[in-house]
């Protein structure tokens, strides 16, 4: 009887064990929103997700043992772009077979559960400009878990991603919060990639009472942080922006 109640109760440790272990993986998943978008609006102009802004997010988290998915509004394989072998971060993920195939089988919206994730991060390039802000399954998955005590972040032009984001009273996600992203003074509103942009990041952002602020030198690791909500300007921001995200994690 000793032995079989012994053996019973190694059991439960056991379970009990994996139940925790299973429950702190599920808290510690990051979802990465992307774009499918392979061209500026419907010209033959390439766009694509920003790769720097993509793996110095996901190398800061993953070495912090945090669980990264990646959704799309069509789900599957995403374009990348703006890429730098001589990177060293760069060259290794890119050869990365278990991370690359990440990149090439994103999520469709409807197979995320938000109660899954502790937080969101856009991701930048060109591409973010279209097919991510106006999806409202992407917006209802991130405000889920912003609700949930979750955590919104952004970089570069993935904050474009967060423009229509609502709270439960109606009013926008960062109305009178501090918040950046690529900012209009380094856009070239006169090149034909530019005019296809459905809307200015920095202005919407404005006329729905947002605090938009940026650095005028550019490409110096500039962010803001506001309670949950954490956005960067541009790449040189996206390790800042994930190792904000741990922090934050952490005192929540």
């Amino acid at each position: 009887m000793r032995i079989l109640s012994l053996f019973l109760s190694i059991i439960l440790l056991n379970s009990c064990s994996n139940s925790e272990k299973e429950g702190a993986k599920i808290n510690s998943k990051i979802l990465f929103v992307v774009s499918n978008q392979h061209f500026y609006g419907d010209t033959d102009m390439n766009a694509a997700n920003h790769f720097g802004e993509i793996v110095f997010a996901y190398d800061v988290l993953s070495k912090e043992h945090y669980e990264v998915d990646f959704v799309s509004p069509k789900g599957g394989a995403i374009p990348i772009g703006y890429l730098s072998t001589s990177d060293s971060i760069q060259k290794t993920y890119l050869y990365n077979f278990d991370f690359m195939s990440k990149l090439k089988n994103t999520l469709k919206p409807e197979a995320v559960d938000a109660s899954n994730y502790k937080a969101v991060y856009y991701v930048g390039g060109g591409a973010a400009m279209f097919g991510v802000p106006e999806n409202e399954n992407i917006q209802d998955i991130t405000m889920s878990i912003y609700d949930n005590k979750g955590i919104v972040s952004a970089v570069c032009h993935g904050t474009a991603g967060i423009i229509n984001l609502k709270t439960k009273d109606g009013k926008y996600l960062y109305q009178d919060k501090q918040v950046n992203g690529f900012p209009d003074i380094f856009e070239n509103k006169e090149a034909h990639y530019y005019k296809t942009f459905p809307f200015s990041i920095e202005e919407t952002i404005k006329e729905r009472g947002g605090n938009f602020s940026y650095s005028k030198d550019g490409w110096d690791n500039y962010f803001r942080v506001d309670g949950r909500l954490i956005t960067g300007q541009d790449p040189t921001a996206a390790a800042s922006v994930a190792k904000k995200i741990i922090e934050t994690l952490n005192q929540l």
